[in-house]
C-alpha cells in the first residue's frame, strides 16, 4: 500500500498541512523542515514516481532608501523608528535611512541625486520646491520607484503618496477648535506651521482657514507663524504671540513643536483658557493631553505609514499588484489615547 500524507507527517513529526505544502511546492515552510519532509517522502516511496521539484526560490532582496528630515519633530522620529523596526523583520528588503536638514531643499535634492543608480526604491518626506522636484524626476528616470510620505509633491513621477489628506485634517482642526470654543463664539485664533514649503502644512493651513471662513466667520486668524518644527522656536514665537494677544482664544499647530507652545502657555497660566489643537499622538502629546494643555491631536499613525511605504515600494519593484491601506485621520483626546 502506498504511503499517505498522514504517514509522512507522522514520520517527519509535522502536520499534514505542512506535508501538503511541501509536496505541492508551496511557500511557508522552513528549508530544514522541507528537507526532512522530502527525505521521509522519498524513503516511503511517496515520491518514487514524482520528479523532484526545486525548492521555491527566496524572493530577491530589494534595496530601499528613505530620506527623512532631522530636528526635534517627534513624529519624524517615530516614523524613522517604525521603518527600521519593520524592515528588520523582512529579509527580502534591504533598507537604508538618510537624514538631512529638514527645511533645506538643496540638501534634500543633493541627497536624492546621490541615490541615482544605487537604489531601487525611495521614500521621502519632501519639500515642494523646484530643485527637489527635478531631483525626484531624475531619480525616477534612473529607474527608481519613488513614494512621498506625509507631505506630497504633485506633478512628479512618484508612484504613490503615503499619508493623510492634509487639507481635510486642517478642516477637521478648524471644526474641533470651533466646537471647543462653543457655537457662535467669536475670538482670536493663532496658526502655527513647521514650514509652508511642506505642501502638507500648506494644505492644512488652507483647510483650516477655509472652514473658519465658511462656517465660523466670527473666529479671526490674527497671526500665522512658521517655526520649522523646532520646539525652542515654537516656544519663543508662542511667548511673543501671547504677550501681543492677551485675549487669544485658540491655537492650531499644523506642524511640530507642540511642547514649545505648551511651555509658553503654562508659563503664562493660559494652558486651560486657550484651546490648543495639534498633530500627532507622540509621547509628548500624550502628556499634554493628560494634563489638559492640549485639547486634541489629529494623528496619522507612523506605524501604518511605514508599513505602507515598505509594501508599496517592494511590490512595485517586483512588478506585483498591491492594494494599499492608507492611514486614516484619527482624533485623539485625553480619553482615547492609543498605545504607542
Amino acid at each position: 500500500m502506498r504511503a499517505t500524507l498522514i504517514d509522512i507527517a507522522r514520520e517527519a513529526g509535522v502536520s499534514t498541512a505542512t506535508v501538503d505544502r511541501v509536496i505541492n511546492n508551496r511557500a511557508g515552510v522552513k528549508a530544514r523542515t522541507r528537507s526532512v519532509v522530502l527525505d521521509v517522502a522519498r524513503r516511503l516511496d511517496y515520491l518514487a514516481d514524482v520528479p523532484e521539484r526545486s525548492e521555491p526560490a527566496e524572493p530577491e532582496t530589494v534595496r530601499l532608501d528613505f530620506v527623512l528630515p532631522t530636528g526635534t519633530n517627534s513624529f519624524i522620529k517615530m516614523l524613522h523608528r517604525q521603518i527600521e523596526q519593520q524592515a528588520a523583520s523582512r529579509r527580502e528588503i534591504d533598507v537604508h535611512i538618510a537624514t538631512i536638514e529638514g527645511f533645506n531643499p538643496d540638501s534634500l535634492a543633493r541627497a536624492l541625486r546621490k541615490l541615482q543608480g544605487k537604489t531601487q526604491g525611495v521614500g521621502v518626506i519632501a519639500l515642494d520646491h523646484p530643485t527637489v522636484r527635478e531631483a525626484v524626476r531624475s531619480l525616477a528616470a534612473s529607474g527608481a520607484k519613488v513614494v512621498t510620505i506625509a507631505s506630497d509633491i504633485p506633478h512628479v513621477p512618484r508612484i504613490a503618496y503615503i499619508g493623510i489628506d492634509n487639507r481635510a485634517s486642517g478642516r477637521l482642526a478648524g471644526y474641533l477648535l470651533s466646537r471647543f470654543l462653543g457655537a457662535g463664539s467669536s475670538g482670536k485664533v493663532a496658526l502655527f506651521a513647521g514650514s509652508l514649503s511642506y505642501r502638507g502644512h500648506e494644505e492644512r493651513e488652507m483647510g483650516f482657514r477655509h472652514i473658519l471662513k465658511e462656517e465660523f466667520p466670527a473666529l479671526q486668524v490674527v497671526e500665522m507663524r512658521e517655526v520649522m518644527d523646532d520646539r525652542e522656536k515654537a516656544y519663543s514665537e508662542a511667548c511673543a504671540l501671547l504677550d501681543r494677544n492677551p485675549d487669544l482664544s485658540a491655537i492650531y499647530n499644523a506642524g511640530g513643536g507642540n511642547s514649545g507652545i505648551a511651555r509658553a502657555l503654562n508659563e503664562r497660566g493660559r494652558q486651560h483658557s486657550v484651546v490648543f489643537i495639534g498633530h500627532e499622538a507622540t509621547d509628548g502629546s500624550k502628556a499634554l493631553l493628560l494634563d489638559g494643555t492640549l485639547d486634541a491631536v489629529i494623528d496619522q499613525n507612523p506605524r501604518v505609514e511605514a508599513r505602507e511605504a515598505l509594501n508599496v515600494l517592494s511590490h512595485a519593484i517586483r512588478g506585483q499588484e498591491y492594494d494599499p491601506h492608507p492611514p486614516r485621520l484619527q482624533v485623539v483626546f485625553k480619553e482615547n489615547i492609543p498605545e504607542f
